[in-house]
């Protein structure tokens, strides 16, 4: 039976107006299928007209302008819908589900399901049957010395994955779901006994562990920026916040 990595993946990616999960907006979306290693991936792309102007900062990172999306995007609540039940379909499929920087695409959406369909992204599908695959988090955990970025650009030039079109929903979901099959087989010996499932548990302590040992190097160097340790979806924030 072929190792996890081998197998099938899907892979999440948005695109938004900013990096603040609780107010910035999804201006696109991809959810990446692939059955097996070698196999024509599948690509579900949406286009959001978010319904709030989109910062010149964050068009410049991915080309997604005002105009662009009023003429060609989608209003949000039927996207938003569409968007958790492909990937509560893939869940249910038993398909593990990759997402560079799990914390903020999918508490984006999160958020986004609660501003736009009065739901939550547990109103679509049980988050403890969803396995998340995390490449950062994996990567940061099995090669902790390596020096410089982890960057999903970075990530990709480390383990000789092709990335073209970087910051486009579809081309970064695709460039993760083949780092983290990079990963699987480079790091085979201490990966391939473990199930998805429990992958999913192992990478919320580790990434704990990174949140903290994150926040320590912050306050050494006297910032007061807070590191969440949530992963692979972070909590609501109380009502006064």
């Amino acid at each position: 039976m072929p190792s996890w990595f081998e197998g099938p993946l899907a892979a999440f990616d948005t695109e938004t107006t900013g990096v603040d999960v609780e107010h910035d907006r999804i201006v696109s979306a991809a959810l990446v299928v692939q059955r097996g290693t070698g196999s024509l991936p599948e690509v579900r792309r949406w286009l959001v007209s978010p319904g709030v102007p989109v910062p010149p900062a964050a068009t410049e990172i991915h080309g997604l302008t005002d105009a662009h999306l009023q003429q060609h995007g989608r209003w949000p609540a039927p996207v938003m819908d569409e968007v958790a039940r492909a990937i509560a379909d893939q869940i249910s499929r038993g398909t593990p589900l990759v997402i560079m920087n799990a914390p903020f695409d999918l508490t984006l959406l999160d958020r986004e399901l609660k501003r736009h369909r009065n739901s939550s992204l547990a109103g679509y599908l049980s988050l403890r049957s969803m396995s998340v695959l995390d490449p950062r988090v994996l990567d940061k955990h099995l090669d902790r010395y390596r020096k410089g970025r982890r960057t999903l650009i970075d990530l990709c030039e480390h383990y000789g994955v092709e990335l073209t079109g970087a910051h486009d929903a579809g081309a970064d979901a695709s460039a993760a779901l083949h780092v983290v099959r990079a990963v699987g087989r480079r790091f085979a010996s201490r990966l391939e006994t473990l199930t998805p499932a429990e992958l999913h548990a192992r990478q919320t302590v580790w990434y704990a562990a990174q949140a903290r040992g994150l926040q320590a190097w912050f306050a050494l160097n006297g910032s007061d920026e807070i590191c969440d340790p949530a992963w692979p979806l972070r909590p609501d924030l109380p009502a006064a916040a």
